[in-house]
């Protein structure tokens, strides 16, 4: 049988050239399917990676965002400790060695930090419950002090609530003082003798007043004489106590006047020898003396 060129029968010895080609066909087969290989695993590779970047950046966001989101975000992190924390571990473990330990220690230190910040908040409670019971606790002791209603009602006299007090310094005079009233410059009747008690009233409220004053300008409780113990330096430097005379207006309608000019209501002033008191427009004159003054 005929056989054509380039053909090898069957069983026939191959020569050495036959033998080199198989080889290089073989050789080059192998490259052709090393490269294949090669080729599909770093287009696997490719596809890891980006895999991996994505769950780095998706775990990164959420990192970020609970970072953002104070004290709620806190306390997400703090409750991702179970199942929210493996899951995320589960995708961590894909990624490289470096990227693994920033992601693992971000839940950590976070977690911390909101453990940290929810204890600050819980003892800022806590401080300030206390202090909300303290102010309960005080709002709630007894007062024994007078107030309102009863208070007045124990400053009434003759069914009227007087409008001052007489302060503790409150005296009786030891100097027998006088009042010598005036009107258009000639005496009216006796002086009014001020010296048997430790104050005098003035006013149209004849129920309560001591001296009253029925002038229309006058008020009910006009003004009060007060006698105060007070402490006066003498010349040599020493201090003496003294019983002396003040007058305050208990807030008149139309003042009250010391040497023609007017005082400010609710406040002592102390009367001197021979100082004249008016009230509102009353033409009436009071003058101060008392029984060693120089030319009565």
């Amino acid at each position: 049988m005929a056989v054509a060129e380039g053909e090898v029968r069957r069983g026939a010895p191959v020569s050495g050239g036959r033998r080199r080609e198989r080889r290089m066909m073989r050789v080059t087969e192998g490259v052709t399917n090393r490269g294949r290989e090669w080729s599909t695993k770093t287009v696997a590779e490719g596809v890891a990676n980006r895999r991996r970047e994505q769950r780095t950046k998706t775990v990164a966001e959420g990192v970020t965002s609970r970072r953002g989101r104070g004290k709620r975000g806190r306390r997400s992190v703090t409750a991702m400790g179970g199942a929210g924390i493996g899951q995320s571990l589960r995708h961590v473990t894909t990624l490289p060695p470096r990227m693994q330990n920033l992601v693992m220690r971000c839940p950590m230190i976070n977690s911390r930090g909101a453990e940290q910040m929810d204890d600050e908040d819980e003892s800022i409670r806590k401080m300030k419950a206390a202090e909300e019971a303290l102010e309960e606790k005080q709002k709630q002791k007894p007062s024994f002090e007078l107030s309102g209603k009863l208070a007045s009602e124990t400053n009434r006299v003759r069914g009227v609530t007087l409008l001052f007090n007489e302060p503790a310094e409150a005296r009786k005079p030891d100097i027998k003082w006088r009042l010598y009233v005036f009107k258009a410059g000639e005496v009216l009747n006796e002086p009014l003798y001020i010296h048997r008690q430790s104050c005098y009233l003035f006013g149209r409220e004849r129920r309560v007043a001591d001296i009253p004053t029925d002038h229309p300008s006058c008020s009910k409780q006009h003004a009060v004489i007060q006698f105060r113990q007070v402490e006066k330096e003498q010349p040599d430097g020493t201090l003496l106590k003294q019983v002396r005379p003040y007058i305050m207006d208990l807030g008149s309608t139309n003042k009250t006047f010391i040497n023609d000019g007017p005082i400010e209501p609710q406040r002592y002033y102390e009367l001197r020898e021979k100082d004249t008191i008016k009230f509102g427009n009353s033409s009436r004159e009071y003058v101060l003396l008392h029984e060693n003054s120089i030319g009565q």
